[in-house]
């Protein structure tokens, strides 16, 4: 029997994967020999968290399709595209057929194979994205891609289409061996990790009876659970963006969650342009930008990651990320202005610890979302926007609750208060760090750093 050959990567679902399908409709046999490869040099830089979801959102996977997905472990990037290679041509196949990636990692990683699948004699065919439209396709009329994102918005919205691909009932899996390869994580799951397209579609389900309605509201509030909880899965394809589209309507929350999820598609836009982006200033003024070092930057760096900075809701946020490898969205921005505006350190090492810890970790969301903190990016927040970690805690946790749910120090400290523990005789009474830095004094000194680039332009 011949199969067709099947790459997954990170398009772990079977709903709406436009490339399986059409490998199972090219295979005469309506059969297709999936695989997936794990870079065990990638695999062992993540963190607990994330190695334990990835390990979850494979092992769903090959649930799904009865145990027919062969798993390989590969000891780096060279080894991983001689693997692929070994694989297809024992199957004696002459095509390769995958989802077809945007990000620099993915880009680099599937033009290798397809060199060396060339080489071989067999065709790496890419169909398909993990996006509702193709990054580098939104064009403006003269032909460039947009640099701002409403415009980029409403040209989007016109250009995508609700096109469904489901696998046929009569389709067939075949394993290439019996062997399945799982790398065992550096640490235990701190909790059990759930994952997976079936989750995906209940993960769905759950948010528009829980927050959908009114997520244009809530969508902010750190202390409601009003987000989708789906940047997971969305980060490792379990679940594709038309299939969200496809369920939502004209309300307004509705709406709000779909610009939501233009803003992921924006950036990944961006990010297709501009691949040097995801380690480097979009906009190259900022990069001159008087950033501290030393002992003591290196201090209120490990000081942040910790969340130890006596700034409640940046705390909060920080041991968020590390206790579950997630944060909410809001928070994410305020922990980055601290970060950038009040500590004068590069978005590059927020943007790294992100991408160590989280489970949701995307490489054009995150590095561009930091970015637009920072001031450096396209359609940015402005530089001289910056975030008061106090009264964010006030608008966003009004009550306070968000921060003692990951401050333990702090639950002793009843309603708002707990914003400013400063304020209060038993506020250190547990102790809870004082403030690294005084906000005012910090948000005049990145003003005046802002003007110093100014002048140097």
């Amino acid at each position: 029997m011949t199969a067709t050959a099947f790459w997954f990567r990170r398009d772990l679902r079977l709903l709406n994967n436009l490339a399986l399908a059409e490998a199972f409709d090219t295979s005469a046999e309506k059969t297709v020999a999936p695989f997936y490869l794990i870079d065990r040099s990638e695999f062992d830089a993540l963190s607990a968290i994330r190695a334990h979801s990835l390990l979850a959102s494979i092992d769903s996977l090959r649930a799904s399709i009865g145990d027919a997905l062969t798993v390989r472990v590969v000891a780096n990037r060279d080894e991983y595209v001689r693997e692929v290679v070994r694989l297809v041509t024992s199957l004696g196949v002459k095509e390769l057929l995958a989802t077809r990636m945007y990000d620099p990692h993915g880009i680099a990683q599937q033009n290798d194979v397809g060199l060396a699948l060339r080489d071989a004699g067999v065709n790496l065919r890419l169909v398909g994205s993990n996006y509702a439209v193709e990054p580098g396709t939104v064009l403006k009329g003269d032909g460039t891609p947009y640099r701002v994102y409403t415009p980029f918005y409403r040209a989007w919205l016109a250009s995508y289409r609700q096109e469904h691909t489901t696998i046929a009932s009569d389709a067939r899996w075949h394993k290439v061996d019996s062997s399945h390869e799982l790398p065992a994580p550096s640490e235990p799951a701190p909790f059990k990790i759930r994952a997976g397209e079936a989750f995906a579609a209940e993960t769905l389900a759950k948010f528009k009876k829980r927050a959908l309605h009114n997520y244009d509201e809530d969508r902010n509030r750190a202390d409601l659970s009003g987000t989708s909880h789906l940047s997971h899965a969305l980060a490792h394809g379990e679940i594709h963006p038309i299939t969200l589209l496809s369920q939502l309507g004209e309300s307004p929350g509705e709406i709000v969650f779909v610009k939501e999820l233009a803003w992921r598609e924006f950036y990944a836009d961006v990010l297709y342009w501009n691949p040097d982006s995801l380690n480097d200033y979009y906009e190259p003024r900022f990069a001159k930008m008087r950033y501290d070092s030393g002992a003591t930057a290196e201090a209120r760096l490990q000081a942040w990651k910790d969340g130890k900075t006596g700034y409640p809701m940046v705390d909060a946020g920080m041991r968020q990320l590390k206790q579950t490898g997630w944060m909410h969205n809001r928070v994410r921005m305020i922990v980055a202005s601290f970060l950038v505006k009040d500590l004068h350190l590069e978005w590059l090492d927020g943007a790294k610890h992100f991408e160590n810890l989280l489970t949701d970790f995307d490489p054009a969301s995150n590095a561009h979302g930091w970015q637009w903190t920072a001031g450096s990016g396209t359609d940015a927040s402005p530089y001289y926007r910056v975030f008061n970690p106090v009264m964010q805690g006030y608008k966003f946790d009004p009550n306070g609750d968000y921060v003692r749910k990951f401050i333990p120090e702090l639950r002793h400290i009843d309603g708002k208060d707990v914003h400013e523990p400063w304020n209060l005789i038993h506020g250190y009474l547990n102790g809870y760090p004082e403030r690294i830095v005084d906000h005012a004094a910090e948000r005049e000194e990145s003003l005046a750093r802002l003007e110093e680039i100014k002048v140097r332009d």
